[in-house]
């Protein structure tokens, strides 16, 4: 296999209470975020109601964009600038139903042809959910997410030991938090893209926990007279090249579809590119450490076939 460190001596549970208070400060900040925008960011896909996304020529301030759309009645509506230009905005109203779904886009465009004859635009898409279906989707992600968990954590346990499946659980949690962390940072919506990205990231953050704990499990086998420590420190080094390899492959794939994709699947690969980059490091410094410190305060090793 090829070996991009060779021999690799690296003392990774060393760092474990930095790494762990790292983690700590980062889901702190996220919470403090979360609080600070007033919840996630969530679409219409859960929301119910009525996007419009518009482009115009020249920029624009939003501030004259919320004065128009005051005038028309949708002084409430949610207004969010798309990329640095200050030329497209996303306008998400809480009108459904036949009626936000037919003619809220003309109305739009009525409006700012009227009040800005000099700046021409255009409605790039528009999206309309019920409320309904939209409360209903929410639940259902939700339970989507859930489920994972339980289905990781029941298989885990079962190849290796309950301790493994907690570890890489709380990994999961914090790999998806932090995801949604920095979405939050930017103020990223929350789409049903979003959420099959984050059960993504899921499915690929326990790849490595896995390949990590085989390999615990393995040396443990052989080298059973050994401080559990050191087993898994040199466990890690060994899977180390394997690990960084996987990971900047994946990342290659996905900084290619962000760069060269369109806007649904640049939606799609941003959460995936910050999961796999904080996959990788909780497979590493947050699940081997989890059960290092279980196996030290309530031992209990593989028996050695």
């Amino acid at each position: 296999m090829l070996e991009l460190i060779k021999n690799p001596k690296i003392d990774f549970l060393k760092s474990s209470k930095l790494t762990f208070s790292i983690s700590g400060a980062i889901i702190l900040i996220g919470i403090i975020s979360i609080i600070a925008h007033g919840g996630l960011n969530w679409g219409i896909d859960f929301t119910g109601g009525t996007l419009v996304e518009i482009r115009f020529e020249k920029a624009l301030d939003i501030g004259k964009v919320r004065s128009a759309l005051a005038e028309l009645g949708l002084a409430e509506s949610d207004v969010q600038t798309i990329g640095t230009s200050s030329r497209e905005f996303l306008i998400r109203t809480k009108i459904t139903g036949e009626k936000g779904e037919t003619s809220i886009d003309k109305k739009i465009l009525a409006l700012f042809k009227e009040k800005l004859p000099d700046n021409p635009s255009e409605i790039m898409r528009i999206e309309a959910v019920g409320p309904k279906v939209g409360s209903e989707l929410r639940w259902r992600a939700l339970w989507a997410t859930i489920l994972a968990f339980l289905g990781i954590l029941l298989y885990v346990s079962f190849r290796f030991q309950f301790r493994f499946g907690v570890a890489a659980v709380l990994a999961l949690f914090h790999d998806v938090f932090i995801t949604i962390t920095v979405l939050s940072l930017i103020n990223a919506e929350f789409s049903l893209t979003t959420i099959a990205a984050l059960l993504t990231i899921i499915g690929y953050s326990i790849n490595d926990s896995i390949v990590i704990s085989d390999r615990i499990r393995e040396n443990i086998r052989v080298m059973y007279r050994e401080a559990f420590s050191k087993i898994v420190n040199i466990s890690l080094n060994q899977t180390l090249s394997r690990t960084i390899i996987t990971s900047l492959s994946t990342l290659l794939a996905l900084v290619s579809i962000f760069l060269l994709g369109g806007r649904v699947l640049r939606l799609f690969s941003i959460p995936l590119i910050i999961g796999v980059i904080v996959g990788t490091y909780s497979s590493v410094f947050i699940v081997s450490p989890v059960v290092a410190s279980w196996e030290e305060k309530f031992p209990s090793r593989f028996k050695k076939k």
